[in-house]
């Protein structure tokens, strides 16, 4: 059986170049919540007037914030039983903060957690500076309300508590400051195929 992998943390903090990294050397799917929803939030800001490559504001998660979680989970969630591990890529903050969500979500093909086996690698950066240097180097539009609106923004960058019933050992929190990913990528191989 396949592996639902989620990579979750603050933006910035590196979850879709570990994923990627990771799943070069094994057989996974890597399922970004950004790239899926892109098309659809582009087309819905724009039908309502409002700036196409905002992804931060009240406005945004009101219109697109949870079609872009349901696109995302419907995805993973029809790859699950194939030869390759599912991974998955997204904040998922109020997802995660909710312990009945991951069970509910298996639910909708009839599995539980059980019969699915679920992995969250929880990616972080040391310092809040480290955060902005790196979302600035991105240069992305997709940004722009980030760096306009840090005060607000930064406040997102704080540890959640992951509420899932998963095991200790089902959850990895990895500290992605070192530039060099290589001994990053090694341990999160590790972490995902111990079972």
């Amino acid at each position: 059986m396949n592996k639902l992998v989620f990579f979750l943390g603050p933006a910035g903090a590196g979850k879709t170049t570990l994923a990627k990294a990771v799943a070069s050397r094994r057989k996974a799917v890597v399922l970004d919540m950004d790239i899926l929803l892109r098309p659809a939030a582009e087309a819905i800001m724009i039908l309502h007037g409002l700036d196409p490559s905002d992804r931060d504001s009240a406005e945004y998660k009101k219109l697109c914030r949870d079609l872009g979680y349901r696109i995302t989970m419907d995805a993973a969630l029809d790859n699950i039983g194939l030869n390759a591990d599912v991974f998955v890529v997204g904040p998922f903050t109020k997802e995660a903060a909710d312990p009945d969500w991951i069970g509910s979500e298996l639910l909708r093909i009839g599995r539980s957690l059980q019969e699915v086996e679920v992995k969250v690698v929880w990616v972080e950066l040391a310092d809040e500076e480290l955060y902005r240097t790196r979302i600035n180097s991105r240069h992305s539009p997709l940004d722009d309300w980030k760096i306009k609106h840090w005060a607000e923004f930064r406040n997102s960058l704080r540890r959640r508590k992951l509420q899932w019933p998963l095991p200790e050992t089902g959850v990895a929190l990895i500290d992605n400051s070192d530039p060099d990913i290589e001994a990053t990528v090694h341990k999160i191989e590790q972490f995902i195929s111990a079972t």
